[in-house]
Formats: C-alpha cells, sequence, structure tokens
C-alpha cells in the first residue's frame, strides 16, 4: 500500500499544475511568481508612445531614436504584440491623460480590434491587455465611466495613475465591478465578452476583480508618485482589491528633483537619494501589506536588482533591449 501511495503522489507532483483562471496573471500573482510584460509596439514617433516607458529611472541613457521606419496599421502592430514571446502581458499607457483620453482611447480601441483579428481568444489570453487610466480623483464622474469603457474593449487590467489616497482606489475598483457584485460599472459591456470568447452571461460571470472575488478575472493596479500619495502610502496599500501596486519610478524622479541654474542652459538634478528611498517606502508598504509590487525595467541589470529587492512585476519596453529583460525575467522564474 505503502509503495502505491508513493506511486501516486510522484505521479500527481509530476502533473503540471492546471490553470485556474482564464487570465494567466491572476495565476502568476495568486502563486507569487514574477511578471513580465512588454509596452504595446507603436510606429515611431518623436519621444514616448506606446513603444517604451518614458524615462524609467535607473537605465542608461536612451540611444538616439532610430529614423521612422515604414508606418504600420493598428492591426499589423497588434498582430506584433500578440506574437512576441514570452512576455506575460501587453501594456498601453497612451490614455493617461485626461485631456486627451478620448483620442487615445480611439486610437487603442483600434489596437485592441487589431488584437482581436490576430489570433483566437486563447491566442489573445496568452498576453493580456493591460492599460493606464487617467487620475480619478480630479474629474471622479468621467474616471468611473472612462474605466468602464476600457474594461468594453476587453481588457482585463487597468492601472489607476497618480493616486494620491484610498478613497481614490475604492472609488475605482467600485466602478470595475457589475452592480451584482456590489459595483457601478454600467451592464454594457461592448465588445468584451467577444474578445475573452465568452457569452455575455459568462462575461459577467467572470468579469469581477480579483482577489475580492476569488473567480474573478479582472485585476487593478495602482501607481503612487507624488508626496501626498507616500504620505498616505500605507492606507492606500491596505485597501483590498489592488493587484498590484507601483512606485511611479519615473515621475517620482522628476519629484525629487531640482534645476541646477548654475550651468547654461539649466538642467534638472534628480535626489537619488530622497528617490530611492521614496521608492523603497513604497515597496515596504507592499511587503506591510502583503501586495506584489511593480517597477518599470529597461535592462536585465535594472530588472535584476529591483527582483532582489522584492518587486516582482515589471514593465518593459518594447524592442529588442526589452525582449532580453523578459527573457532574463523568465528565466528567474523556472
Amino acid at each position: 500500500m505503502l509503495a502505491v501511495v508513493s506511486a501516486l503522489t510522484f505521479v500527481v507532483a509530476a502533473e503540471p499544475a492546471q490553470a485556474q483562471h482564464l487570465n494567466p496573471l491572476v495565476d502568476l500573482l495568486a502563486a507569487k511568481k514574477p511578471v513580465f510584460g512588454l509596452y504595446a509596439p507603436a510606429n515611431p514617433r518623436g519621444r514616448g508612445g506606446r513603444g517604451g516607458p518614458p524615462g524609467a529611472p535607473g537605465a542608461p541613457a536612451a540611444a538616439p531614436a532610430p529614423p521612422p521606419g515604414p508606418v504600420k496599421t493598428p492591426a499589423e502592430l497588434a498582430k506584433d504584440a500578440m506574437m512576441q514571446s514570452p512576455n506575460d502581458y501587453i501594456f498601453d499607457g497612451s490614455m493617461e491623460g485626461f485631456e486627451t483620453f478620448d483620442r487615445a482611447y480611439e486610437t487603442f480601441g483600434a489596437f485592441a480590434n487589431g488584437y482581436a483579428a490576430a489570433g483566437t481568444p486563447a491566442e489573445r489570453w496568452k498576453h493580456p491587455l493591460v492599460v493606464k487610466m487617467h487620475e480619478i480623483a480630479p474629474n471622479q464622474e468621467k474616471a468611473l465611466v472612462n474605466i468602464g469603457r476600457q474594461l468594453n474593449l476587453g481588457v482585463s487590467t487597468v492601472v489607476f495613475v497618480g493616486v494620491e489616497s484610498p478613497e481614490e482606489v475604492k472609488a475605482g475598483l467600485t466602478a470595475m465591478r457589475f452592480k451584482s457584485n456590489g459595483g457601478t460599472r454600467a451592464e454594457d459591456v461592448g465588445g468584451a465578452p467577444a474578445f475573452w470568447g465568452l457569452s455575455e452571461k459568462d462575461y459577467k460571470a467572470k468579469a469581477d476583480v480579483w482577489p475580492l472575488n476569488p473567480k474573478g478575472e479582472v485585476l487593478n493596479w495602482t501607481i503612487v508618485e507624488s508626496k501626498p500619495g507616500l504620505a498616505k502610502i500605507r492606507e492606500i496599500a491596505a485597501v483590498k482589491g489592488i493587484g498590484v501596486l507601483f512606485p511611479g519610478a519615473g515621475t517620482l524622479g522628476g519629484v525629487f528633483s531640482r534645476i541646477d541654474s548654475t550651468v547654461t542652459p539649466p538642467r534638472r538634478i534628480r535626489d537619488d537619494v530622497a528617490w530611492e528611498a521614496a521608492i523603497q517606502q513604497v515597496l515596504a508598504a507592499c511587503k506591510e501589506f502583503k501586495v506584489p509590487c511593480g517597477f518599470p525595467a529597461n535592462t536585465p541589470d535594472v530588472m535584476e536588482m529591483r527582483y532582489k529587492q522584492g518587486f516582482s512585476v515589471f514593465v518593459i519596453g518594447w524592442g529588442e533591449n526589452g525582449f532580453k529583460t523578459v527573457e532574463a525575467g523568465v528565466a528567474l522564474r523556472k
């Protein structure tokens, strides 16, 4: 009997763990595994854009932008994004601005449609879409509506930026949930069920916020990137429903800086000690309240250094260097 039990135990142990959710990010976070995602590819246009995290601190200075290549359609960009591997998700930060939200929403909507056309629901779930939302507090009524609009495109993670209070997070989380789950999200679901590969009924049953609902498939990520936000970081980190908490490293670099007017032209100098202290303050709150902590990383060295500190969710720029960073991260997970 002991021999039989041992054999059965070996078979069970040898079988790979089965996914519990449609959204692979939920399973990775639940298992406390590191997560690595890429900014969505974009046509070259000056600086920034969807192609990478502008000014991700700790990375070498960016190389001069290459000459503009051929302009790709949203469908072609979406196909490029879907074909890339082994990243865990595709990130879009274009809807962060309130004044530019509607225009960015239209552009991202074309990208999401291209993503839907580029593969099956199962293929789309290999790289779920994560998007930034504009700040909630200054325009809360509009923000809560826009969160629902983003979810209606089929995205499964909404990122709150510039958060300065736990009340902002709670209001945003409520907007991500249907009335049946205690939320205020409109019953109109747009094209999200088809994007997920579900009926509308099944979509509404699954499109709830994890970990508030252990069976939920929708995630919230929250970014703190100001001194008022840092002052309330423990209260923010304590909010139930935050899937990942980030220090807004790039923005905080500007917050903790000064203008040196003794040189021509004047230049901004970052206070590296204060900047790093702010990052570590967010990380400490993550650890205290057992919330995964995220960070932008442009190189394997930065990613590995932050991973050793305790960061476990990484946003990485699109391109060859970003691909290498993802590969280095995934190797750490094995």
